[in-house]
């Protein structure tokens, strides 16, 4: 299925993304009081491989069901809520890029908001900006694509970068004025000559195989890891929110550029975790941000880690 977008769809999709008119709390570095710093990054394994996700920073916002409820009834959204025992008017959003050791390379999952808490949560981890060798894109909203440089430089100065082809094909074509065009010319754009365009079955290194899951935006792509027989998904912004996206995957959501093609993809690709019992993280699900997806009536349930797949 192709996704064709009109500017004005395009401008109207980027002044709905989760930054619009917020302030986010970033990742801390210190802590108060003489306390500990708080965790902001969470180790896994899988196999020989070292996964670990990186708390960029969160954000309360107000309207959760104007972003998370297209299609839904007030009634119907607030009983989801209330038997999650969340508020149906508010969201809490959290930024989670995740850096994948490879064995051969360090590989990392998006960049973050650019505000400094992707260097933290790195530093918690042992890792420095200049150590990773692979930067990629699930696709190129602002909060994916902000902390690729840091003051004009690039912030990880000998990556190469990866991204899929329709994704960049696409915004970097989008006329000047167009909030996330504008961020992929100031951001992405400088580092075309360094990047590889993949498409969905290609791979970024062994073990790391690009997955097509658009509709939240034209090149959307999730990402399977696999190692020593097991498995684990990388699924980027296919569901914004643990419980709403996952309980009704038909509910529209105010961030996703076609959102038929993207109701299909989250769908598909929870329907398969949830039958072969794979593991996920998820850009925005609460930090660490893994978990495991369980078919509930006719939509899922997202269920958190706890001790499993312990660093």
């Amino acid at each position: 299925m192709t996704i064709k977008l009109s500017r004005r769809a395009a401008l109207t999709s980027a002044a709905a993304l989760p930054l619009a008119a917020a302030t986010v709390k970033p990742a801390l570095a210190g802590g108060h009081g003489g306390k500990a710093a708080p965790s902001v990054a969470r180790s896994f394994s899988l196999g020989s491989m070292g996964v670990t996700t990186l708390l960029d920073g969160s954000i309360m916002r107000d309207g959760a069901k104007e972003i998370f409820g297209g299609g839904a009834t007030d009634e119907e959204f607030a009983a989801v809520s209330a038997e999650n025992f969340i508020p149906a008017d508010q969201v809490q959003f959290f930024f989670t890029p995740t850096l994948v050791d490879a064995g051969s390379e360090l590989v990392l999952f998006d960049t973050g908001l650019g505000q400094g808490g992707i260097q933290t949560a790195l530093e918690q981890a042992g890792v420095t900006p200049d150590q990773i060798d692979v930067v990629v894109l699930t696709h190129m909203h602002p909060d994916h694509i902000g902390g690729m440089m840091t003051e004009g430089a690039e912030t990880f100065a000998n990556a190469r970068y990866v991204t899929a082809a329709a994704e960049y094909d696409f915004w970097s074509a989008m006329e000047a004025g167009n909030r996330v065009g504008d961020m992929v010319a100031e951001k992405v754009t400088p580092m075309a000559e360094k990047m590889t365009f993949l498409g969905d079955g290609d791979s970024v290194v062994p073990g790391i195989t690009a997955m097509d899951a658009s509709g939240h935006t034209p090149g959307h792509t999730v990402y399977m890891l696999e190692s020593d027989g097991q498995q684990l998904v990388l699924t980027g912004d296919l569901a914004n929110h643990y419980v709403w996206s996952f309980a009704h995957p038909e509910w529209e959501v105010r961030f996703d550029m076609d959102k038929a093609k993207a109701a299909e993809s989250r769908r598909k690709v929870l329907s398969m975790l949830a039958a072969d019992k794979v593991p996920m993280i998820g850009y925005h699900m609460p930090f660490p941000a893994a978990g495991y997806v369980e078919a509930r009536g006719d939509g899922f349930r997202f269920v958190p880690v706890s001790y499993q797949m312990m660093g």
